[in-house]
């Protein structure tokens, strides 16, 4: 009877032991992410997971923040078009998105968009890795309910132009304007930020430069969108608590000025054009001989 009870005693002490272990990981993930989370609410990202792959793969990477105060607003609204209309009225997901994509998902294919919102992309990409997996999809989650509640909509925009991937080894609008257009991302065209939103998805096989095909299309597509977005202010909620740029007018495209009618000198009179001579027709040939005879 005394060794029973000591192993009982022994499997509960074990047991005990690996429960305390696992809480202990659990709060101390909580506590640590927490202090992330908050810690990049006032600092900006230093690096990123899909940094250092480029980097582990011996590729060069290109970044250079700017703030979104500073950032042409055409930016934001192209990727608000692009990404997701819903930003400033959803709480970090997007029911109706994400069960659309479900049903994509079964009916299997080629998967093109997910149904990840701004802010679920921008929790994966200041504190996790890129691809998929149910791991990665539950932290994702943990991740944007605390940038949603601690960054504020503003913050959460600000980090994702500007870690967000916008061409090979490039990230931020800012690098990608500049790559692309050679100027900053404070004075983009509405054609210019629709290209870089139309190259976010994926960023290595897109361009942003005489795009062609699907791209192309794609970016006409945001280009026509950004009015929309403005017009029912879906990028208000970034701009609440901090200044906007300047809006600035789409420049049109300029007329040719008219050509001044000529004028007559005094005492003289234009020469007025004369018609050019008809060609006259040219005379029927006969026709030819039979060689039948008559």
């Amino acid at each position: 009877m005394p060794r029973l009870r000591s192993r009982s005693r022994r499997r509960g002490g074990w047991g005990r032991r690996i429960l305390n272990w696992v809480a202990g990981l659990i709060v101390g993930f909580v506590v640590l992410s927490l202090l992330w989370v908050l810690l990049y609410k006032w600092v900006n990202p230093p690096y990123s997971f899909t940094m250092l792959g480029d980097r582990l793969q011996g590729r060069n990477v290109a970044r250079a923040w700017m703030p979104v105060g500073q950032i042409d607003r055409d930016m934001v609204r192209a990727a608000i078009a692009a990404e997701d209309s819903k930003f400033c009225a959803h709480w970090g997901f997007d029911e109706d998105a994400i069960a659309a994509a479900m049903k994509r998902n079964a009916r299997g294919g080629n998967v093109i968009r997910g149904g990840s919102t701004i802010s679920q992309q921008t929790a994966k990409n200041a504190f996790l890795w890129q691809g998929g997996g149910y791991v990665r999809k539950g932290l994702e989650a943990w991740f944007t309910l605390l940038i949603e509640n601690i960054w504020g909509k503003r913050r959460i925009m600000e980090v994702y132009l500007n870690l967000a991937e916008t061409g090979l080894g490039t990230y931020g609008a800012n690098a990608g304007s500049q790559r692309y257009f050679g100027h900053d991302a404070s004075n983009l065209s509405r054609v210019e930020a629709a290209r870089i939103a139309a190259v976010l998805p994926l960023p290595k096989k897109r361009g942003a430069v005489a795009p062609k095909g699907f791209t192309r299309r794609y970016g006409n597509m945001i280009a026509a969108r950004i009015p929309v977005v403005a017009g029912n202010g879906l990028d208000a909620c970034v701009y609440r608590s901090g200044p906007a740029p300047a809006e600035r007018p789409e420049p049109r495209p300029r007329k040719a000025a008219p050509q001044p009618a000529q004028q007559p000198v005094p005492g003289e009179e234009l020469e007025q054009p004369q018609a050019a001579p008809a060609p006259e027709a040219p005379a029927p040939e006969a026709p030819p001989e039979s060689s039948n005879g008559a």
